[in-house]
């Protein structure tokens, strides 16, 4: 690793549906092996299926969801002596996206619905109704963190 300066951050373009970077960003972690047409083919196939489910626009529910599973706190390991203890800390806001991101592909595709393209629908319609494993999953990160508050003067 480098110790002159940090690597600039590589600019992503926006999606071409609805020339947003967030859909891009989130159509980038969705990929496998830089397949981008199929991981497109998903993404809007899920928000065709959102509309169809729920007459709201697909891009909608998915900035709901998004905004939703998005957490504001976790625990980072910190070695103080012989000792480790779980240290409650703020969520830089790019961390917080990825986090948001990753959870809920990974549990969309732990699903058992019929196409991927359901699988993330499902998955987005619960997160923004504040339902599902990835609201829960963030909801046992703050816990954690909570649990944790009396190592917060460890922070570093």
């Amino acid at each position: 690793m480098s110790r002159r300066r940090r690597p600039e951050r590589r600019k992503i373009n926006p999606d071409h549906r609805y020339n947003d970077l967030v859909v891009a960003k989130f159509m980038n972690y969705l990929m496998y092996g830089g397949k981008r047409s199929i991981a497109e083919r998903h993404l809007y196939g899920a928000f065709d299926t959102i509309k169809e489910k729920t007459g709201q626009e697909g891009i909608d529910i998915f900035r709901t969801a998004l905004n939703n599973v998005k957490p504001s706190l976790e625990v980072k390991s910190r070695r103080i002596g012989g000792a480790t203890y779980q240290v409650p800390v703020e969520v830089r806001p790019d961390r917080r996206q990825m986090l948001a991101m990753n959870w809920i592909i990974g549990y969309a595709r732990a699903r058992s619905e019929h196409t991927f393209a359901e699988r993330l629908a499902a998955e987005l319609m619960l997160a923004a109704k504040n339902d599902g494993p990835s609201i829960k999953k963030r909801e046992d990160t703050h816990r954690m963190a909570d649990a944790n508050k009396a190592f917060a003067h460890c922070r570093w």
